[in-house]
């Protein structure tokens, strides 16, 4: 790693070429995961009630079985599972069906890409940049599985919460103190205002997998992260969601996944939390 910080002309395309790879193996844990989960669930369902078992084939694995075509379930060549590249000469078709194949492989491809050479550009090719790309990595396939089935898995909510604190028992990020308060509070503050809510109106406005996100980036980046956090993401959703909802036709009722917007913000001020906190201190005459 401190060849690579030293040779930073080698150091981002070995972390770009990486991130392209993570990216297309994210893609298959978006995909994947929740149909593996939701299989998994129904089978324990019949068994804790004792009903009749059913044969139901289990859906593909997320690590064993090789990528295919979800439509025709033909086994995908190398030369036709290379990231970006593979969907930009098949002309986004896939070669024996040409059932149009989703242009969110690429763009999961592309984008973790991006973010992990932000990582590295902003911490370097270390432990810290290293750690921030994983928590990306995190981020992007929790957001993916939010945006498609509104769930945020245990499988991958609670790794990261435990990563984000073994990462900060060595102050990789910040202290193990301000790690494990920033866990507990991320988590009590929207389990807070999700009872609140549940007792006022009888329904509940947002699942579980929330409270375990917001308390792994507290985990990841601190206690004082939390509240900025919240209001980050609130705005975020707010605007998209309003965006989303014209766009679509649908009326205000309409539930929103809360995972994503709490990715984006609570990534952006992993990031530069510290530099943006300090500007508006500065600006609104908080600080001198």
């Amino acid at each position: 790693m401190a060849y690579l910080d030293q040779n930073p002309a080698l150091g981002y395309p070995v972390f770009g070429t990486l991130g392209l790879l993570v990216g297309s193996f994210l893609n298959v844990v978006i995909l994947r995961l929740p149909k593996r989960l939701e299989w998994e669930w129904k089978r324990d369902a019949r068994e804790l009630l004792e009903l009749p078992d059913v044969y139901e084939p289990a859906p593909p694995g997320v690590v064993i079985e090789p990528s295919h075509c979800p439509h025709c379930k033909h086994p995908l060549a190398w030369y036709e599972n290379i990231p970006v590249f593979s969907w930009l000469f098949l002309r986004g078709k896939c070669r024996h069906c040409k059932t149009p194949i989703s242009i969110q492989y690429p763009a999961v491809e592309l984008l973790t890409c991006l973010l992990v050479l932000t990582c590295v550009w902003r911490f370097g090719f270390g432990w810290q940049g290293s750690g921030a790309a994983l928590l990306s990595c995190f981020l992007i396939a929790l957001s993916g599985i939010d945006l498609r089935t509104q769930l945020l898995p245990d499988q991958l909510t609670l790794p990261l919460l435990w990563l984000g604190l073994l990462a900060n028992t060595d102050h990789l990020f910040v202290s193990p103190k301000i790690a494990i308060f920033g866990a507990a509070l991320g988590y009590l503050v929207l389990w807070t205002v999700w009872w609140l809510f549940k007792q006022l109106t009888g329904k509940e406005g947002m699942g579980h997998g929330d409270f375990k996100l917001l308390a792994a980036l507290g985990a990841w980046a601190g206690s004082y992260m939390i509240f900025p956090i919240i209001l980050l993401s609130s705005l975020v959703g707010a605007i998209i969601g309003s965006v989303w909802l014209m766009m679509k036709g649908r009326d205000k009722a309409t539930p929103i996944p809360f995972g994503p917007y709490l990715a984006i913000a609570g990534w952006i001020m992993f990031m530069w939390g510290g530099s943006i906190i300090g500007t508006y201190m500065r600006i609104s005459g908080l600080k001198h």
